[in-house]
């Protein structure tokens, strides 16, 4: 479900209250809109069909999946599938592996992603138990899916770029300054998170 648009509004407000170079950007660029995915195992299936590919080719994946397991793609019916039924709908090699692990994980029970871990960190270390399931895609579905309000992204280029415009910095601050800047950020870093990728390209700034 996402961060909501008063979510959003509240902890920007309350940064820029704090933060001149973050009151600055909401002025000129004003509010982003919200970023919403579903809660559930056809997300994260969804962000390992689209790793390190076009979106018209993802897509055309997503469509070949559908076609060939339904809409909803039971994990059941996936890891009964062959390595060229697979393949025959644009899965790599390395992607069958990762869907394989998403599938078998969710089937057994052994990651519920209806009761992930309430602490972010604990949530993340259960995601990245997926094969082909990174910190960046792990703290991504939380903040698009489960609406979590404190993650931050902190390996996101975007979030380096858009953050490094908002505070004025010449150059772009790497994925270890961007989480020591942050802590002064708490709870709200999700909020912030969603306004650098709108700052990102944004000419206003």
């Amino acid at each position: 479900m996402g961060l909501t648009t008063a979510q959003i509004e509240e902890g920007l407000d309350a940064l820029a209250a704090r933060e001149p170079g973050i009151a600055l950007a909401l002025e000129r660029c004003g509010y982003p809109e919200p970023r919403h995915r579903e809660t559930g195992y056809r997300t994260l299936l969804r962000t390992i069909v689209g790793q390190q590919v076009s979106v018209a080719a993802a897509a055309s994946v997503w469509s070949k999946l559908e076609g060939t397991f339904g809409v909803e793609m039971p994990p059941r019916l996936m890891l009964e599938a062959s390595d060229e039924e697979l393949r025959s709908c644009g899965l790599s090699r390395q992607k069958q592996g990762y869907v394989r692990s998403l599938c078998e994980l969710v089937r057994t029970g052994a990651i519920d992603l209806d009761t992930l871990p309430t602490d972010d960190e604990e949530a993340i270390a259960e995601l990245v138990k997926i094969k082909g399931i990174g910190r960046w895609s792990a703290e991504i579905y939380l903040l698009f899916a489960e609406g979590r309000q404190d993650v931050w992204p902190a390996g996101d280029l975007a979030v380096q770029v858009g953050l490094g415009k908002i505070l004025g910095h010449e150059t772009r601050p790497d994925e270890r300054m961007l989480r020591e800047l942050s802590e002064q950020w708490r709870p709200h870093r999700g909020a912030l998170a969603i306004f650098t990728w709108h700052v990102y390209a944004n000419p206003a700034l």
